[in-house]
Formats: structure tokens, C-alpha cells, sequence
């Protein structure tokens, strides 16, 4: 078994800022891929009201290696003053999916 895989769960306001975050993170190879995710509607309470937006989710897969460069990849990128950055492992999966998301994840070379 090679190193763990993670989900990380991300919402953005729009589908700019979303699709940017996942270009420069897969760049810097701290993600393998970011699925984008249009049309999620988010109902939260916020500085004391109840707010709605339209959300764009992101699934990014990375690598436990990676994971605290890359949460601070989109962190670094997002515009929300507490943005929704949630890590998962994945505990089973397709042995060659997951090992193209290790071999994408390494630094080039």
C-alpha cells in the first residue's frame, strides 16, 4: 500500500476563482485534479444571520505529503474570510487511480 490519498472539500463563490485555485495547485503538483461542481446551494449562519449562496464545490485529490502545502495553496487563493477547507482520507479505491494521484503529486523530474 503507498502513501494515503486525500479529499479535500472545497466551496467557492464563483466558477472563476474555483477553476484558477485548481489550475495553480495542479501546477505546483500539491493536487493531482480538482473536480468543479456548479449549482450547490449552501444555506449557513453567518456574523449571526442566516445566509444563501450559490456555491461552486471542489473536489481536489491529493496526497498526505501534500496536504498542508496544498490547503495552504487554496487558502492562499480563496476569497472568503473563513473558507470551507475540508480533508478526508480515502480508505479504498481504484489501485490505479490512486497511484496516478501519488505519480501526479510528486515534484517533476
Amino acid at each position: 500500500m503507498g502513501e494515503r490519498i486525500f479529499l479535500l472539500y472545497v466551496t467557492f463563490p464563483d466558477h472563476g476563482t474555483a477553476e484558477a485555485t485548481v489550475r495553480i495547485a495542479v501546477e505546483r503538483r500539491l493536487v493531482a485534479c480538482g473536480n468543479l461542481l456548479p449549482g450547490v446551494r449552501s444555506i449557513y449562519r453567518w456574523k449571526g444571520a442566516i445566509k444563501t449562496a450559490d456555491e461552486v464545490l471542489v473536489l481536489f485529490k491529493t496526497t498526505e505529503e501534500n496536504l498542508t502545502a496544498a490547503r495552504q495553496c487554496i487558502l492562499d487563493a480563496h476569497p472568503y474570510e473563513v473558507p470551507e477547507i475540508v480533508a478526508t482520507p480515502i480508505v479504498e479505491g481504484s489501485p490505479a487511480y490512486l497511484d496516478w494521484v501519488r505519480e501526479s503529486c510528486r515534484p517533476a523530474g
